[in-house]
């Protein structure tokens, strides 16, 4: 599924992440590791606004994790990069995978799923 794709790196994070960019390194580093190439990374801070602090470790929907507009923005950078799979740094159900994978027309996985290589 990796070896030789596009892949996109998805995040929400809360605004209070000051490890944001560093978990991405990392998810970036697995991935890149199983042969495939990083060509994006969009991510969503949750508390910023639509909530406040009370908020900030929830997800935006059950459904597709992330905000409906983030999803579209998604989906639009997974068909202008030709993008095979997007991995998002956090958990998802086997609905949201489901989802997702059908609005942004290619293979969605999490991080989770793929355990470090070599350490």
């Amino acid at each position: 599924m990796l070896p030789g794709a596009e892949v996109l790196l998805v995040g929400l994070f809360s605004a209070k992440d000051t490890e944001m960019d560093t978990n991405l390194d990392v998810l970036a580093a697995v991935v890149e590791a199983y042969g495939a190439r990083v060509v994006g990374r969009l991510v969503q801070r949750r508390g910023v606004s639509h909530g406040g602090a009370d908020k900030m470790a929830a997800p935006f929907s059950r459904r597709t994790l992330v905000s409906a507009g983030k999803a579209r923005e998604v989906a639009d950078a997974c068909r202008a990069r030709q993008v095979r799979v997007v991995v998002f740094a956090n958990p998802l159900t086997e609905h949201q995978r489901a989802v997702l994978g059908e609005m942004f027309g290619c293979t969605v996985i999490s991080g989770e799923d793929l355990p470090t290589r070599g350490g």
